[in-house]
């Protein structure tokens, strides 16, 4: 049995780690508090984008009338060979299961994918790390010259040198992306969005999809893998997997949110009813451009929306995995003082006991 001096240096280890257990739990609660309100500020442009889209469906011919096949490359669909899977993950641990769910995910998908190329971009570093471990890094395209280029670069034309497209395996990695959700910006979201649509639209991949956290409220949050390209219906998200938070798990965040002060209830959908108004409202609106050509520029800020708003979804559900997560940390170091602290009176009281009795049986002795 351990003695009393060593049980009390447990003891002060533990009261340490709760403290800082305690204060990580705060700061993911004021974290959570500024990436709901940047993820409710992004809604409205976000709404209001979709609604003008709907709108000009009903005013536009996207489909060709002759062939039924549609104008825009974005609406293509096309038989699934080629796939690009978007794994959205968190840069820091300490979150619970968060990451770990979102990485078993994205195994599950890539599981029902067998026999097809899948192109991976993975944005947080545990899923870097993860997906390292396990599918071959592409690295960026290389320009490869000829000998006689070598001898005379000055002499050599763009078009006459060729690019590496050899793929690393069935899956593999092809862009990572660490530290953008510290300091998200749109502008990283429109440049990933680019990227892809660029892929898409020339053929290299048939399909794009998104693993990540559906954020609603802290008590009302989601896995999702959501399929972004090719677009099967605007304004309507094509889940293809999702995963709800268990019962025991919903309970954790409530008991998390209200130690922390955080508000539990979903936000507010009045501007999303007054923005989707927009599309459905039986009016005539002019146009300073053709109908056609507004929703061929606006289809790819579209893409860009979806992948913004999911990032900034990640992070909050991120903050609020932390946040629970901390809480049951100091919950258990709590239990553990308390344990601690009997078993290091029983010591005392058996010290003192032992002591006691040998006193008695001196004097008695003599």
């Amino acid at each position: 049995m351990a003695n009393v001096l060593d049980i009390r240096r447990r003891i002060r280890s533990v009261i340490n780690t709760r403290q800082i257990t305690k204060a990580m739990k705060m700061v993911s609660a004021a974290k959570l508090r500024r990436a709901q309100e940047r993820a409710l500020a992004a809604r409205p442009y976000a709404q209001m984008l979709t609604s003008v889209l709907k709108s000009l469906v009903s005013r536009a011919e996207i489909y060709d009338p002759q062939t039924g096949e549609p104008r825009h490359p974005l609406l293509a669909q096309r038989q699934e060979n080629n796939i690009l899977l978007i794994v959205v993950t968190g840069d820091k641990g300490l979150a619970g299961a968060f990451n770990t769910n979102i990485l078993k995910a994205g195994t599950r998908f890539l599981d029902s994918k067998t026999g097809k190329n899948v192109d991976i971009e993975a944005i947080g570093r545990k899923g870097r790390d993860f997906l390292r471990r396990r599918f071959p890094l592409v690295p960026k395209d290389v320009e490869q010259r000829t000998a006689e280029d070598l001898q005379h670069p000055e002499a050599a034309q763009p078009h006459e040198r060729s690019r590496s497209r050899e793929r690393a395996g069935a899956v593999q990695i092809v862009g990572e992306h660490v530290g953008v959700l510290s300091k998200l910006e749109f502008s990283q979201a429109s440049d990933l969005a680019e990227s892809v649509i660029k892929r898409y639209s020339e053929g290299e991949i048939d399909s794009v999809y998104l693993v990540h956290n559906e954020f609603k409220s802290v008590i009302a949050q989601r896995l999702v893998v959501e399929q972004i390209l090719p677009i099967e219906q605007i304004g309507a998200a094509a889940v293809r997997q999702a995963e709800e938070l268990s019962q025991k798990e919903r309970e954790q965040a409530i008991k998390a949110a209200q130690s922390a002060g955080v508000g539990m209830r979903r936000t507010d959908r009045s501007v999303d009813a007054e923005a989707a108004r927009f599309g459905s409202a039986p009016v005539d609106y002019i146009y300073e451009q053709p109908p056609s050509e507004l929703f061929n520029a606006l289809l790819p800020k579209y893409v860009g929306i979806q992948i913004f708003h999911a990032l900034l979804e990640s992070v909050a559900a991120e903050h609020a995995a932390r946040m629970t997560a901390m809480e049951a940390a100091t919950n258990n170091a709590t239990d553990m003082i308390d344990s601690l602290t009997l078993a290091m009176n029983r010591v005392r009281q058996a010290k003192i006991t032992k002591e006691i009795i040998e006193i008695v049986s001196g004097a008695a002795a003599q």
